[in-house]
């Protein structure tokens, strides 16, 4: 019976979460250790939660990548999801449209932050570094700045 107790508020505390926005189950679990002291209680609630489908990797990738895409190229979305526990599977599943318009996104990031075009060398130089931090690949960032069109 004591255990009945302890898993309601875990379940609400997880529900609670979930309905703020979308988590891997990385993170859940995280997350939820603090609360109980047992993992396998942990496990088995998550396997619950996936089960029913309000858990969900592949939504939680569509919805980070989709916010991360505005600003930031393929590679650090890829890094992003990667350090919150997505499988490579449904990384690359969800990254196959965002490579598609990575060159617009590029284009888009550095009308952004720079109005006009580079002066010298070493101002092209700085917005090719701010752009390779942004996590785009080096063939677009050259196709962004003018040179020539990225190799597939």
């Amino acid at each position: 019976m004591p255990m009945a107790k302890r898993e309601t508020p875990l379940r609400e505390r997880a529900l609670a979460m979930l309905a703020r926005r979308e988590h891997t189950r990385t993170e859940m679990a995280r997350k939820l250790s603090a609360h109980c002291d047992s993992p396998q209680e942990i496990e088995l609630l998550l396997d619950v939660l996936t089960a029913r489908g309000w858990l969900s990797e592949a939504r939680f990738a569509e919805s980070r990548a989709n916010t991360l895409a505005r600003k930031f190229g393929s590679r650090k979305i890829e890094h992003d999801l990667k350090s919150r526990g997505v499988s490579f599977d449904v990384i690359e599943k969800t990254l196959g449209p965002a490579r598609e318009h990575e060159l617009d996104r590029c284009r888009a990031a550095l009308q952004r932050k720079f109005r006009e075009a580079p002066a010298n060398a070493a101002e092209r130089a700085r917005r090719m570094r701010f752009l390779q931090g942004r996590g785009f690949s080096f063939d677009v960032i050259r196709a962004a700045m003018g040179k020539d069109e990225p190799e597939a």
